[in-house]
């Protein structure tokens, strides 16, 4: 399973897949890193742990994407590889271990910014696997 793009005039929307929601965060990671960077060139020198919350499931998609372009674009850490474990409880809790590097933009070729996430288009669908869309605003 993996990520695509799909058509958009102005902004970046994806749409990634997975077995399982875990998996499917994980691979909303690395499309929003591969949005910004090159992720072919990140190497996994180093470790970073995240944690995020959220009262349901597309609330949770929105602030794990949030977070992933804060952590990349703010703190200079691009990520290689995502290990998630989700925990539902009155909402959900997302704990993320991050391995990657930080940013180094000649080697890991800068793409383009990504200002935020939206609800926009958001939407996440669990059958025999998990979909999930969702628009990051260029």
């Amino acid at each position: 399973m993996g990520y695509r793009y799909l058509e958009h005039i102005t902004d970046a929307f994806i749409e990634v897949t997975g077995n399982t929601l875990e998996e499917a965060f994980e691979n909303a990671g690395i499309s929003v890193v591969d949005t910004i960077v090159d992720i072919k060139s990140v190497e996994e020198k180093t470790e970073k742990q995240i944690e995020v919350n959220g009262k349901d499931l597309n609330n949770l998609l929105y602030n794990w994407l949030e977070e992933i372009i804060i952590v990349t674009i703010t703190e200079g850490f691009a990520t290689r590889r995502f290990s998630v474990k989700l925990e539902k409880n009155d909402g959900y809790r997302l704990v993320a271990i991050l391995n990657g590097e930080e940013i180094d933009f000649e080697k890991h070729h800068f793409k383009v910014e990504i200002k935020a996430p939206t609800f926009h288009l958001m939407e996440i669908k669990q059958d025999n696997h998990v979909v999930m869309r969702f628009l990051l605003d260029l």
